[in-house]
């Protein structure tokens, strides 16, 4: 949809971005202290950009996805992606899949569909478009290079949610119960980049109140 944005608009608002401060990782009372958790993809390198089939541009299927060991403990887990780089108040919600078995250490490409698409499966929620499943990436053009943030939470504990749970069920659902976090970051961009700042010399997304380095 936003393809057809004429790129001098996107230039125009190129400034305009939520925040990296305001991804769930980074909220206060989430992942303070937790375990890192290893999150990569075969199908990109972190920090690399993403594939056109996993965008608007592509077949807008979501990319496999793959993490290590988890906490002790882990009861399941929980996965949020957002652009922080949005031009709009809050970072935009791309996935939300909830209750993901601990035992269960991958998503494989295409598997954040609606519910009613499949037979079995951990929940997936509501993105910011209200609709279930994967919100391909679609930045504006000319508005720069967005950030594409993979968030991974391993829980202590599942509380049950209603069907389709959106991103502040989410946090509210996770607050308190975090025992790892890990962040993989793919970018997207429709013409030139923006005058800003590159990400390159941002600073790194962390935990809230983490004195230790980036979950990267």
């Amino acid at each position: 949809m936003l393809e057809h944005v004429p790129g001098w608009i996107g230039s125009l608002f190129a400034a305009v971005r939520a925040g990296h401060g305001k991804l769930v990782v980074a909220q206060p009372g989430i992942a303070e202290g937790v375990a890192e958790i290893e999150l990569s993809s075969p199908a990109f390198a972190a920090g690399a950009r993403l594939p056109d089939r996993f965008t608007a541009d592509g077949e807008g299927v979501s990319p496999p996805l793959v993490w290590g060991a988890l906490p002790e403990g882990t009861a399941g887990c929980a996965l949020i992606v957002e652009d922080p780089d949005a031009p709009t108040p809050q970072p935009l919600v791309h996935a939300v899949v909830w209750a993901i078995p601990a035992d269960d250490h991958r998503l494989a490409e295409g598997a954040i569909v609606a519910d009613e698409a499949v037979e079995a499966g951990p929940d997936v929620g509501r993105n910011s478009y209200l609709g279930e499943g994967w919100l391909p990436p679609d930045p504006p053009t000319g508005h720069g290079s967005h950030d594409y943030v993979f968030q991974p939470f391993a829980l202590s504990s599942l509380p049950e949610l209603d069907e389709s749970p959106g991103r502040s069920a989410i946090v509210e659902a996770i607050s308190g119960r975090v025992l790892g976090a890990g962040v993989l970051i793919g970018t997207y961009s429709r013409g030139q980049p923006s005058d800003i700042a590159s990400h390159d010399d941002a600073e790194p997304v962390a935990p809230a109140g983490s004195a230790g380095p980036a979950l990267a």
